[in-house]
This record gives structure tokens, C-alpha cells and sequence, in this order.
């Protein structure tokens, strides 16, 4: 049976103000010393396992281009664009319908082109094991996350633990309060929820159908002229009319025979790059608890992180608990305990019509 992989990468990264912009989000963009961007490591990681040719990317179509930029080994009738944005239960039935009119029913990856990954070894043996059972058998598999703190900020899945690598799910469960973030975490029952996805198209396709029968016939109607020259003219006409929603709230969360849903708990140095904190995972810290990229100068401070270039110098003196993120057109300067509030920034500026700086 065919694998081919989708890699989603519509997102517009708001939280990673002023580096993402609406004309290049943070997926386009380097966090990493070897200069590849997020796009470009989420694909490389994948190398192993599919094929480039059965790699497909599910895009805004204003980023279509950054796309063939960026990966210009993957056929261009590989990058979906979507019209507008509808989160990823459309994104995945979009892209699991194009597989399935090209190769019939296949094995279908489904990843966000945001993660990063220390450990790509272990990732793809954690990706292997859920390729073999998704081909074998008629399940969703997740690719679970290891907790390694109590966190608020993802959903969490309830697992099994009946042995082996590869556990029944007994539940999914949204962002939950910091009390019971610790309790999942203190119970080691608990992974977080990474959006990494397996399944055969036929499966995922029929639990659309199930649980989101509007979604179906539009997805029909693409799927017919999927290779056709009125293609591009039916997507522009359905794909607006899908709700926004994602596979989790649309799919994950309202399935009620978990017999046929699995889990893998993968601990391969998974970060979802959520907000600018993310980066002091990945950056090397000095004695100070400092993450500095840039052309800095560093006067007394604590537990500092700069997100700089070496045009322009940085002077940082006495400061402590803060994040700066340096560009072109824009300084951010924010107590780290508020970096999920960036987005408000946005927020401000469409608000304000201050579009020049979005």
C-alpha cells in the first residue's frame, strides 16, 4: 500500500510577532543554527519513510509560492492551496481526498510544518511503528508526546498502558487548568497531543463522514475534478463554504469507539515551537540563563532571550525575565510570563489598520 505524507503548513504564526508576518509565517522562516527553515526540516525528517513525490503540502494558496521556494523537489501538483483558511479537519480531508482519486486507498502522515525535533532517528522509528499499524488495520494512530513538565498549554491524550510501544487511547481531552496538567503529568497516563496523525485515507474519510457529513460533499465534488482543468474553479467555489475546524474538536474528540484508536508515546525531543519561549528549548543557555542570538552586548542580565540578527547591535543591561525579538520594522519587548499575549499585538494592529506591520 502507498504511504504519502501531508505536511500542513497554512498557519499564520502569530505568536511569533514581529519574525512571522501574514506574508511569511513562521513555517518559512529559520529557528535553527543550519539556517533551514521549519517547512524544510519537517519534510527532511520525513525522507526515510516517503517517498518526495508522494510528499504533499497543504498551503494557503498566498503561500504556494514560498512553497515551491522552499521545496522545489516536491512536484508542484503536490502543493494543495487552499483558497481560504478552515483549520485542519479541511485541511486533512482536502489533501486526503486528492490521495485517494491519485493512488486509491493509501497509508496518509498527516504533520504540522511547525514542529521541531531533536532526535530524527527516533522520530521516524516512533513514525514507523505507526505506519505498520495503520496499514494493517483499519485505526487512528496519534504520535503522543512524553510530558516532561505540567503543561496548560497543549491537549493531552489518556492512554492505556498495556504494553508494548503502541497504546489503546482511552480518551482526548482539551487544555486543561495547571491542577490537572500536574496530575496527568504525575500519573504517567497521560501524553500530550502532538497533531501528528496516521491513518488509511478510507478510515479518516469515513469518520469525516461520520462526524462531519457537511464537510463530505464538498470533499466529493473536489475529489471528482481533482486532475481536471475546472479543478481550481471548484475548489474556489466549495472550499470557502467548510467550517473552520480542526480534526481534534471535528473528529478526535467525538469518537466513542476507542477500540480503534491508538497511541504512540514518542520521546524523540518534540517542541511545537507555540511561542517565542519555545526557542530557550532549542538555543544553547549561558551560566545566566540567557538565550541570545544576535549581535548582543550583555550587561548583567538574567534569564534573557534575544531573537536578533547582526545588523544591528543589541545592548541589554540589568534586565531579567524579558524576551526581545529584533527585525526590519519592529521591536518586541515583553516579561516572558506574557508571550502568549503577542498575538494581541496583532490583534492591535489589525484593529488600528496598521497593516504595513502585519
Amino acid at each position: 500500500m502507498k504511504t504519502a505524507a501531508v505536511i500542513m503548513a497554512g498557519g499564520k504564526g502569530e505568536r511569533f510577532w514581529p519574525t512571522s508576518r501574514e506574508k511569511r509565517p513562521k513555517q518559512f522562516h529559520s529557528l535553527t543554527a543550519d539556517g533551514k527553515t521549519l517547512l524544510q526540516l519537517t519534510k527532511e525528517r520525513i525522507g526515510d519513510i516517503v517517498q518526495t513525490e508522494d510528499v504533499y503540502v497543504v498551503t494557503n494558496k498566498k503561500y504556494a509560492n514560498l512553497v515551491r521556494e522552499q521545496l522545489p523537489d516536491i512536484p508542484v501538483e503536490n502543493i494543495l492551496a487552499e483558497p481560504v483558511d478552515r483549520n485542519t479537519a479541511p485541511c486533512i480531508g482536502f489533501a486526503a481526498s486528492v490521495i485517494e482519486k491519485k493512488y486509491g486507498d493509501a497509508v496518509m502522515i498527516a504533520l504540522p510544518s511547525d514542529h521541531l525535533i531533536k532526535s530524527n532517528t527516533l522520530f521516524r522509528d516512533s513514525l514507523k511503528d505507526a505506519v505498520d499499524i495503520a496499514e494493517t488495520r483499519d485505526t487512528l494512530v496519534t504520535i503522543g508526546i512524553m510530558p516532561v513538565y505540567p503543561e496548560t498549554g497543549y491537549g493531552y491524550i489518556h492512554f492505556s498502558k498495556n504494553g508494548g510501544s503502541i497504546y489503546k487511547v482511552l480518551e482526548f481531552i482539551e487544555k486543561p487548568d495547571f491542577d490537572k496538567a500536574k496530575k496527568y503529568f504525575d500519573s504517567g497516563e497521560y501524553l500530550w497531543n502532538s497533531g501528528m496523525f496516521v491513518w488509511k485515507t478510507s478510515v479518516i474519510l469515513n469518520e469525516i463522514r461520520e462526524f462531519i457529513p457537511e464537510l463530505t460533499e464538498g470533499l466529493e465534488r473536489i475529489k471528482c475534478y481533482y486532475q481536471t482543468e475546472d479543478f481550481d474553479h471548484v475548489l474556489e467555489a466549495v472550499y470557502p463554504g467548510f467550517k473552520s475546524q480542526s480534526i481534534d474538536c471535528g473528529i478526535m474528540e467525538k469518537i466513542t469507539d476507542l477500540s480503534k484508536v491508538y497511541t504512540i508515546p514518542g520521546s524523540f525531543g518534540w517542541n511545537d515551537v507555540g511561542s517565542w519561549l519555545a526557542l530557550e528549548r532549542i538555543r544553547l543557555i549561558d551560566k545566566n540563563n540567557n538565550a541570545l542570538q544576535g549581535n548582543i552586548v550583555n550587561i548583567d542580565c538574567r534569564d534573557v532571550l534575544v531573537h536578533g540578527s547582526e545588523k544591528r547591535l543589541i545592548a541589554l543591561v540589568g534586565l531579567e525575565g524579558i524576551v526581545v525579538v529584533d527585525t526590519d520594522d519592529a521591536l518586541l519587548i515583553c516579561n516572558k510570563e506574557n508571550t502568549q499575549d503577542v498575538k494581541k499585538v496583532v490583534e492591535f494592529l489589525k484593529k488600528h489598520d496598521k497593516r504595513e506591520f502585519l
